[in-house]
């Protein structure tokens, strides 16, 4: 069976170029890589949360999947507040330990957690036992995974997620916006290799795989535990799980192309002749701990592009086998049987029957998959056709912008925490964050300085912006210190560093300095290439640009400072670098609107604007102080555009608000009306347009009453 003749040679190598065109090779499997990994690295070193560390694992940190598939978010949260060890040596005073106990009462791939006292490393033996500890016929006190079903209620509550799912350890909110769900999953770290695991730090397979070294580094990593026990066993209620999601990402990292592509084409199969009939029997992690076990018996050389098809058939062989014999060891914790519960009697039969199928097609059976239209493309490649549609540069334009939303979103709860501070408070706070990524990139190598390169030219932006607030409410002058602190900023991105900086110098009437940044702005922004990036809440995002797209393919994230435009945010200690027109901004909210916000929404508390409106307006503003009318008439058709055209404005409503404004300027206010109306169609509630409409009727209504 796994002897390729020339035609699977050739199906071999037809279907690798099929799945490099869908952008599984080597280019873009790194660049997903590097996407998930730089936006870890940048919650861990901001740390805004300090009692808990976010890692990014599954699929899209694999680089594993492909936009057919449309793949789950999957954060695991690991929650400081416990110790959990191994060993009575690794015991800590003064703070909560547990120790894990792995024994043959306990499940494979589970333990206990002891109590322990926080004075002396001896467990508890009288204590008061509430919901959370128990006290096992040993009379050990054990500490029950209710925990961790409380926290995630919790988080349902805090988060307002009452319409999402909760399974196992894990809960997922309702879907996002933009198509994707986002699975979260509370878990407690122990910094020692899990002792179930201990045995396989010593297995070498005939393919040397995995290497001494990945599993010396597999072992430096230590696992966690995560709330949820053998439901077949009679401890469910206080057995924990043993995670190694860590070292799992380690053996994904050191797969090569044929391999990955080889799991991809198992998930693409169960997907289509599986999941439909038989939802939660044959699991992704069930498909990628067969390629391990078959990657540790195969020699290096079997795994070869031209052997793709052959490859598959062996693994798809093992999963047979697994099947028959109802037993999917996990690969390194082998005594945990990862297919218990999840077959039974009567769909085993079919599912065998449907793997034969598969096994015994010789490949046709890849001619059934619709994801990503596998099939059409195989087929195009097989008749010796060109391809007409490769989607690779769409996914590596997606994965450039998605870091770019990544550095907003990482530096807005560092924001929100100086939202309503002075001056002092704010400035004091934001050079707390900007040393904490100095001595970060000092100390670190690789993405993490990366990480920490792209997040503090925007802590600098917003420092000289608060010290030009402050120093224009002084002297209506913006100081040397504060130009020094936004010039560290100017090239984040193509525009919103330098629109702060045009916004000031308008603040404080310099037209001459404001129009020269903003010719510079308009000059740099290329509309075949620069993107609109919105970080504040999650939306539908239109098609890319080809020239965002194209540039990214060949480029990391140094591309943004030429393709990326962030919205513009001032914060109410910046007050005095707004013009009044976007000020309204911060008082969007009445008291009836509070209810209907969020947790993430407190960028509603400031004023943000998409950088090509913002752009535009204030080029209105300066031409019609400098009494340029040609000029003037320019960018308010400008801005009318883009809010008509640009289909990625995360802030439209706003822009809107900001037409409307300039409407008035102009003397026209049905139409001043008609934008704030639109505006309130855009965004209903926490929307500045209820006060410019009842400012400007108000207005109309004193006017027809001077004039009676």
């Amino acid at each position: 069976m796994f002897q390729a003749p020339e035609y699977t040679q050739t199906v071999s190598a037809r279907l690798s170029e099929v799945l490099a065109d869908i952008g599984v090779d080597e280019r873009v499997v790194l660049k997903r890589r590097r996407t998930c990994l730089l936006n870890e690295s940048m919650g861990i070193i901001l740390g805004t949360n300090p009692f808990s560390s976010v890692y990014l694992v599954g699929s899209r940190s694999e680089g594993t999947t492909t936009l057919g598939f449309n793949s789950d978010i999957d954060v695991l949260t690991s929650c400081h507040n416990f110790n959990i060890i191994q060993d009575l040596s690794h015991w800590q005073p003064g703070v909560i330990n547990h120790l894990m106990i792995q024994d043959e009462t306990v499940s494979p791939g589970h333990c206990l957690l002891q109590s322990l006292r926080s004075d002396v490393p001896l467990p508890f033996f009288d204590c008061v036992l509430n919901k959370y500890h128990v006290k096992d016929r040993a009379g050990r006190i054990l500490l029950t995974n209710r925990i961790i079903s409380d926290i995630t209620k919790a988080m349902v509550r805090l988060f307002r997620w009452e319409e999402g799912v909760q399974h196992g350890p894990a809960v997922t909110p309702p879907r996002q916006p933009s198509g994707y769900d986002i699975d979260y999953v509370n878990a407690y770290p122990c910094k020692s290799w899990p002792q179930q695991a201990r045995q396989w730090l010593n297995q070498q397979g005939v393919g040397q795989w995995p290497s001494y070294d990945m599993r010396r580094y597999c072992s430096r990593t230590g696992c966690f535990v995560v709330g949820v026990g053998n439901k077949n066993g009679d401890k469910e209620e206080f057995e924990w799980r043993i995670s190694t999601s860590l070292a799992e990402r380690c053996l994904m990292f050191n797969l090569n192309i044929t391999q990955i592509r080889c799991y991809v084409l198992m998930k693409m199969i169960s997907k289509t002749y599986i999941k439909p009939h038989y939802e939660d029997t044959i699991s992704s992690f069930m498909c990628k701990t067969v390629l391990f076990k078959v990657i540790a018996n195969t020699h290096s050389n079997f795994w070869k592009e031209n052997n793709l098809l052959s490859c598959l058939s062996m693994c798809l062989f093992v999963l047979y086998n697994c099947i028959l014999n109802q037993n999917c060891p996990h690969f390194i914790i082998p005594g945990n049987n990862l297919m218990v519960g999840h077959i039974n009697h009567e769909s085993k039969p079919h599912l065998l029957e449907i793997m034969q199928y598969i096994i015994h097609s010789e490949g046709k059976a890849l001619l059934g998959i619709e994801c990503d239209d596998l099939c059409a493309r195989l087929m195009t490649k097989l008749n010796n056709l060109i391809c007409p549609y490769k989607t690779s540069d769409v996914v590596t334009g997606n994965l450039l912008k998605q870091t770019a939303v990544d550095i907003t979103i990482n530096i807005r709860p560092c924001l929100s925490f100086i939202s309503n501070a002075s001056y002092e408070v704010a400035i004091g706070t934001l050079l707390r964050y900007l040393f904490k990524l100095v001595t970060a990139s000092n100390q670190r190598q690789g993405l993490a300085r990366t990480a920490c390169s792209l997040l503090a030219p925007s802590f600098c932006t917003t420092i000289g912006s608060i010290l030009a607030s402050f120093s224009i409410q002084q002297y209506n002058g913006i100081s040397e210190e504060a130009l020094t602190w936004i010039s560290l900023g100017l090239n984040t991105d193509v525009s919103s560093g330098k629109l702060k900086l045009a916004s000031m110098f308008y603040c404080i009437g310099d037209s001459q300095r404001t129009e020269i940044v903003l010719g510079n702005i308009e000059g740099s922004y290329d509309h075949n290439i620069v993107e609109p990036i919105c970080g504040c809440y999650n939306y539908i995002h239109r098609p890319k640009r080809r020239g965002f797209n194209a540039l990214s393919a060949n480029h990391n994230e140094e591309a943004l400072q030429y393709n990326a435009a962030f919205c513009v945010k001032f914060l109410p200690c910046e007050i005095n670098c707004i013009p009044s027109e976007l000020q309204y901004e911060l008082f969007r909210s009445t008291g009836e609107d509070l209810a209907f916000r969020r947790i993430h929404d407190y960028w509603m508390n400031w004023a943000v604007v998409d950088s090509l409106s913002f752009l535009y307006f204030l080029q209105y503003k300066t031409y019609r102080y400098l009494e340029r009318q040609d000029d003037k008439q320019r960018a308010l058709s400008n801005l009318i555009r883009t809010i008509d055209q640009e289909k990625n404005l995360g802030h439209r409503e706003t822009a809107l608000n900001l037409l409307g404004q300039c409407m008035e300027h102009e003397n026209r206010a049905a139409d001043a009306l008609h934008y704030y109306s639109l505006s309130l169609n855009v965004r209903e509630r926490n929307n500045a347009a209820k006060i410019h409409i009842c400012r400007l009727l108000s207005t109309l209504v004193n006017d027809h009453a001077r004039n009676q």
